[in-house]
This record gives C-alpha cells, sequence and structure tokens, in this order.
C-alpha cells in the first residue's frame, strides 16, 4: 500500500506522547515511507481535549500540531465505550479513575472498570479510534477514518501486550484478549487499524 502524489509528506507530526501508540503507528505508517515524528521531538505540548465526542477532540489535537510545527498532523483520539456503563468511559478512558479521585494509571482505571461492572451480566464493549490528518492547521477538509472493534470485559487481566485496557478487552471470535495477541496481529485487526485503513482509502480515492 502506498501513499498517492496527492498527499506528497514524508513526515508527519503525531499529536501524542504515548508511546504505545507511537509504536502502533509507527509500525502501519513506516511501510507508506512516512516517518511519523512525536509532538514532543518538536517541543509541542499536549492540546486540550475539552469535547465529549472522538471526532472533534481528535480535530482539536491535529490543528493544535499543525499549527505549532507547520507539518502535516496526525491525531488519534481513541477510547473504550461499555454499553451498560453509558458508553463510558468513551473519551475520559485515559482519565476514567483520576476524575473519580483516584491515580491517573492504567491499573486504576482497569480496577475501576471491573468495579463498576461486579455483577452485571452484559460485559460487551468496543473500542472506538478516531483519526484526522490535517496537511495544515487550516484545513478545510480533514480526512477522517473511524474504526470500531468489538469485544467483552472480562475480570482478571491476560496477556502483557498492549496498553490501557488491553488486558481486560476479550475478543470471542479469538479467544483471546487484546494483550495477548501479537503486535503485528493487533495492527491487521484494531480500532486504529481500521481507522487508518479508512483514512488511506479515502486519500487513496482522492476524497477530500
Amino acid at each position: 500500500m502506498t501513499v498517492p502524489a496527492s498527499f506528497p509528506y514524508t513526515k508527519v507530526v503525531l499529536a501524542s506522547g504515548n508511546a504505545g501508540k507511537l509504536r502502533e503507528f509507527s509500525a502501519l505508517f513506516s511501510p507508506l515511507g512516512i516517518q511519523l515524528i512525536p509532538q514532543g521531538e518538536l517541543g509541542v505540548a499536549d492540546a486540550d481535549e475539552p469535547h465529549c465526542t472522538f471526532v472533534e477532540n481528535a480535530l482539536e489535537k491535529a490543528r493544535h500540531a499543525s499549527r505549532q510545527t507547520g507539518l502535516p498532523a496526525l491525531a488519534d483520539d481513541s477510547g473504550l465505550c461499555v454499553g451498560v456503563l453509558g458508553g463510558a468511559p468513551g473519551v475520559y478512558s485515559a482519565r476514567f479513575a483520576s476524575m473519580a479521585g483516584g491515580e491517573k494509571s492504567d491499573a486504576a482505571n482497569n480496577a475501576l472498570l471491573v468495579s463498576k461492572l461486579a455483577g452485571q451480566a452484559d460485559r460487551s464493549a468496543f473500542y472506538v479510534a478516531l483519526l484526522v490528518l490535517v496537511r495544515s492547521a487550516d484545513d478545510p477538509c480533514p480526512l477522517i477514518g473511524e474504526g470500531l472493534w468489538h469485544g467483552k470485559i472480562v475480570d482478571a487481566p491476560r496477556g502483557a501486550n498492549g496498553f490501557g485496557y488491553d488486558p481486560y478487552f476479550f475478543l470471542p471470535e479469538l479467544g483471546q484478549t487484546a494483550a495477548e495477541l501479537a503486535p503485528d496481529q493487533k495492527n491487521a485487526v484494531s480500532h486504529r487499524a481500521q481507522a487508518l485503513r479508512q483514512l488511506l482509502g479515502k486519500l487513496q480515492g482522492g476524497a477530500r
């Protein structure tokens, strides 16, 4: 898969400081000849994420990174949505426990999630990923890709790969949690992989 001439850029700033996301996105973008540069290396601080939807937050982050660097920017806003919790933790996935007075960590977030699901028969959940690519800070037609990855929340963690809620996110069709998948396997089926394929499809189709 190659990026068409309509996107003549080899360097894109990644509007994130999350090491896990950088690993995943770099693995997905490197075959396209695109180098992702984390915004922290260019002196860009994190943007505010004031919105209640994934797409608005992703766009906010992409425009901020592009404005600060003059480069095209890729931003991702992603999280876990649980049906019986009304879609929570949603856009607050990374801050789920800290917003409830706990520490800001994956372990605290997972502990809170499991506690809230105690006694619930319905454990269905899905990961959401929204990718936004802007060619400039004021790009009027950003490219947007969306991916949904369905699974169930389990009480005990399994697997040492991945990050975030991955050890508790069970995939019935694979019989494994997201954290038990090899990185290459996860990169082929994850919500981010789905969002990236959709975004690149728009690029290759000339959509603007």
